[in-house]
């Protein structure tokens, strides 16, 4: 058939048609003299709709793509960031019979790429560590708890990870040194927004 479904064959008045396909109901038509007649003659066909009446979405954590053996188990994960440096900075050449190699990181470094993807990199960090400061605290724990003022929680988080230790809590998914370091750390932000 042609893009519109049109077709052509060779029939005369008294023959039958029979069209079926996989989503349509199967129709059988009877030619006559009359359809000849017609420039283009057409069959209206039904299509079969399987109603159904519930779909059931159940989560098996023991199925994934490891245990299916599609990626090998202990292989490093990479954030978006990471997988666009790696590719952009990595010399993975072939050595053998055809042997290649890429200048693409050497073009990368040279137009600065790599240094941005390094700063994009950074940026994706601090944004994963700001994530589970909100994970991890109420925001109500800062105002309250802390005595920060709510217009200055976000830039205190900011300056919370600077802190290696506290990163190094937050990473670890240590709540009570991470709240202990917290403490320490509102103290001397406390100070720094009262002399601003």
């Amino acid at each position: 058939t042609t893009e519109g479904g049109y077709f052509s064959l060779m029939a005369k008045a008294g023959d039958s048609l029979m069209f079926s396909s996989v989503q349509f109901k199967g129709r059988q038509v009877a030619l006559t003299e009359e359809d000849f007649n017609v420039a283009l003659f057409f069959v209206r066909v039904e299509g079969i709709v399987n109603a159904i009446d519930e779909v059931k979405i159940i989560r098996y954590n023991n199925i994934n793509a490891v245990s299916l053996g599609i990626i090998p188990k202990g292989q490093k994960k990479y954030t978006p960031a990471e997988r666009r440096l790696k590719a952009a900075s990595s010399l993975d050449g072939q050595i053998g019979l055809s042997s290649s190699m890429s200048i693409d990181p050497l073009l990368n470094w040279m137009s600065g790429r790599t240094a941005m993807l390094k700063k994009e990199l950074a940026v994706e960090k601090r944004e994963f560590l700001l994530a589970k400061i909100a994970q991890m605290f109420e925001e109500e724990y800062f105002t309250q708890t802390l005595k920060i003022p709510f217009l200055y929680v976000r830039g205190f988080w900011y300056y919370a990870i600077e802190d290696k230790k506290f990163i190094d809590a937050l990473n670890n998914k240590n709540k009570f040194m991470a709240t202990f370091l917290l403490g320490e750390m509102a103290a001397s932000y406390r100070t720094t927004i009262n002399e601003e």
